[in-house]
């Protein structure tokens, strides 16, 4: 008895790593993921690395967890992996508001993104 296993969304060759309520905007965040994605994990590792954005450090956690799942899940080979997917979303938005002038009111928006990162293992080709 018992519930039937779900079917693996991704190939054998894929490992997946997400974060939700990752603080800051989904834009913001979309730009260091586009920085990555296609690149070897070994070199996206170390640009994130050396990146100056704050969101860099959340991006390289994600990517550190989708690979420790490619090893240690999959067996996959660490060192022939590539950032296949690096998508953005948008999560909850906190709303706070600030008194302002006259009795009305400022309100201030802090968003939240989400963060889904696959990487592939590539054969080398000679």
């Amino acid at each position: 008895m018992g519930k039937q296993a779900a079917k693996r969304r991704l190939s054998d060759n894929e490992a997946v790593a997400t974060a939700t309520l990752l603080r800051g905007s989904p834009q913001k965040l979309n730009l260091v993921a586009a920085s990555i994605r296609g690149m070897k994990v070994e070199k996206a590792l170390t640009s994130l690395t050396f990146n100056r954005r704050r969101t860099a450090q959340d991006v390289r956690k994600v990517l550190q967890s989708a690979v420790a799942n490619a090893e240690n899940n999959h067996n996959l080979d660490v060192d022939s992996l590539v950032v296949a997917e690096a998508t953005v979303g948008k999560a909850l938005t906190m709303k706070r508001y600030r008194p302002r002038a006259r009795g009305r009111v400022g309100k201030i928006i802090k968003p939240f993104s989400r963060l889904r990162i696959v990487v592939r293992e590539v054969e080398e080709t000679a």
